[in-house]
């Protein structure tokens, strides 16, 4: 079954989550699976999992959402792709869809001679810097009769310092990375397109 890609751009984060959540809502058995591939505007997203987390000091908007996890931050420069699939057309379940979404980020990296793993109770990407495991990407998902939407994020040329007004995805200390600190001289649109490429490839062959 093929999979859909949509170059949106550059994007609103709210007009874009009401999208997803409407083209979830209004979806049958027939729609085909769509991948979006994005930028938004600085913006923090609050996960359900919100209980005790250390809000920002700064002018960035927190958006409150419906997708799993804790806080998160999207600026400009870094590459969205959400994943809008009907898992029990694909036989899929959440935890195999998530490392469907992994494997792509990591084999992404892995062209580039860049290493990549995961955490077992953490999900996202990460990368060893000077001797220390940074996140490179996050994730999170959002399942409504068990079709999923919301999807990934990969830092690739932006600034990182807002992460630092939080806990990101919940972990006080965690440090982010991104691609271009890595070596990596790829837009944010060239790594979007690879990695929304290799994402429908791997969807479409289960």
């Amino acid at each position: 079954m093929q999979v859909l890609g949509r170059d949106l751009g550059r994007t609103d984060y709210q007009t874009t989550l009401a999208a997803m959540q409407t083209f979830t809502a209004n979806r049958t058995a027939e729609t085909p699976d769509e991948c979006w591939l994005t930028e938004h505007d600085s913006v923090y997203t609050l996960g359900l999992n919100r209980q005790g987390t250390r809000l920002p000091d700064n002018a960035i908007p927190v958006v409150p959402v419906d997708r799993g996890g804790k806080i998160t931050y999207h600026g400009i420069g870094q590459v969205i792709i959400y994943v809008l699939v009907d898992l029990k057309r694909r036989q899929l379940n959440v935890r195999q869809l998530v490392q469907i979404i992994e494997s792509s980020m990591i084999e992404l990296l892995a062209g580039y001679d860049i290493s990549a793993d995961t955490k077992k109770d953490a999900p996202g990407v990460y990368v060893w810097v000077d001797g220390e495991q940074q996140k490179i990407a996050s994730l999170g998902l959002r399942l409504k009769n068990q079709c999923s939407y919301h999807g990934l994020s990969l830092n690739v040329d932006m600034d990182l310092s807002p992460f630092s007004a939080i806990d990101p995805c919940g972990y006080a200390g965690l440090q982010m990375t991104q691609t271009k600190d890595l070596g990596i001289e790829k837009t944010p649109r060239e790594l979007g397109q690879a990695l929304m490429q290799l994402l429908k490839e791997k969807l479409a062959h289960v």
